[in-house]
């Protein structure tokens, strides 16, 4: 398997970044979305750099599984349930409303960052 985590994180930057430009537009739910997507790859781009096959879509599923050493505190998990449950309905009018959507970002901005130290270290 190629290792690809570069990729990875790149695309999860691009994915917050975008999801800070949707916020500022008014675009919550697809400032939600892509927060939860920033945060599904840069957990990925993690398990890339230790040569492991991540699946599913759940950053706190994700972030349970990475390797004893590597896993967040508790916090983190409970930021990436917030953004879990914003997987589905953001595919749905009227869902999240602006302080939702900012908060996201935050969770993403956090978990994304410190996906970032993790690939540093590995």
């Amino acid at each position: 398997m190629v290792e690809r985590s570069a990729d990875w994180i790149k695309q999860a930057k691009r994915d917050l970044e975008n999801a800070e430009y949707e916020l500022r537009g008014g675009f919550y739910e697809w400032s939600c979305f892509l927060s939860q997507q920033a945060s599904e790859k840069a957990v990925k781009a993690v398990f890339q750099k230790l040569g492991a096959e991540a699946f599913g879509n759940s950053v706190a599923g994700l972030l349970r599984r990475l390797p004893k050493g590597l896993e967040p505190e508790k916090t983190m998990i409970d930021m990436a349930k917030e953004l879990d449950r914003a997987y589905v309905p953001t595919r749905y009018p009227n869902v999240h409303p602006e302080g939702d959507a900012e908060r996201l970002v935050g969770f993403a901005r956090r978990i994304v960052e410190y996906c970032e130290g993790l690939l540093s270290r590995v």
